[in-house]
């Protein structure tokens, strides 16, 4: 057994009191936290879903949707799921939103005029997905084909305005495909995919129980899928009726999904900022500096 050198021992004893407590209680600093910042890594944390599908309806407020009987199946998702109380678009009208929730800001985009196809550049979620190793599709419903960047349709339903990912050129217009494209075999699914339904069954030109019954009839199978296949469904939209401060109906539903109302105010930067951490991508525009949704995930 080593003996203590005398001198040490010596020159220990002579150590005042007051700061041999000061080193134990910076010590003790440190320890909580390095504990701190492991509570607060864990509290960020968000799943990394197999899959996500995002629907975007149109122009309705929180108030319509949420509560309404004209609304069943969208109403079953939002009791079952994760249902944001205070979540709210960006703007008016339509189309700066869709670029808003895609890209971090609105591209200099004000109305709802057709974009130029390949005009934008910026940093957008379909973009950091393919560079991040994943798949990006888009389902777009009344599109002529897959890949075109027409600007309507010639029945009138298909709007390019509800399709932001055509005007980017670091987006392969052939990630864009029409709705019947969508695939039977969920697994088949992009990893990130949004889907825009035709302008009668986004309730832009409908009604919301329109909307409700497209919602059930085309989704339900993978709303159900997705809980028991680590995959995730949102229901969204891209504004209100411009009476409500822009409040709009937002739900999540799948696996990991802690059912609950959160009150915790959200808009369309935290949800594409939810969406990049799930797969570790670089962060488009605002959503840099926006908070992702960690309190809905069990």
């Amino acid at each position: 057994m080593q003996v203590p050198d005398p001198q040490v021992v010596s020159r220990e004893s002579r150590r005042p009191r007051r700061l041999r407590r000061a080193v134990a209680a910076a010590g003790l600093m440190a320890l909580g936290a390095i504990a701190g910042l492991g509570q607060t890594a864990q509290a960020a944390t968000v799943p990394t879903p197999a899959h996500v599908v995002v629907v975007v309806f149109e122009n309705h407020a929180y108030s319509q949707v949420i509560g309404s009987s004209s609304a069943p199946y969208i109403n079953s998702l939002a009791n079952n799921g994760a249902k944001f109380t205070k979540f709210y678009a960006e703007t008016h009208p339509s189309q700066p939103n869709y670029f808003a929730m895609f890209s971090g800001g609105t591209q200099g985009v004000t109305n709802d005029s057709c974009v130029t196809p390949g005009s934008k550049s910026a940093a957008n979620l379909g973009a950091e997905v393919i560079a991040a190793g994943r798949t990006w599709g888009s389902y777009n419903e009344g599109l002529p084909s897959q890949g075109s960047t027409v600007c309507t349709s010639s029945s009138g339903k298909y709007a390019q305005k509800h399709n932001p990912w055509f005007a980017f050129s670091n987006v392969p217009a052939s990630t864009g495909y029409t709705m019947s494209q969508f695939p039977t075999n969920y697994a088949n699914l992009p990893t990130v995919s949004f889907v825009v339904p035709n302008l009668c069954n986004d309730m832009h030109d409908c009604s919301v129980g329109t909307g409700d019954t497209w919602l059930k009839n085309n989704l339900s199978a993978y709303a159900t899928w997705a809980k028991s296949n680590n995959s995730l469904l949102v229901v969204t939209f891209d504004e209100d009726n411009s009476l409500s401060g822009n409040k709009i109906a937002t739900v999540f539903y799948g696996a990991s999904v802690k059912t609950g109302a959160y009150s915790t105010q959200y808009n369309h930067y935290n949800l594409l900022r939810t969406i990049e951490d799930m797969y570790g991508t670089t962060h488009a525009g605002n959503a840099a500096s926006a908070s992702p949704i960690t309190e809905a995930w069990q």
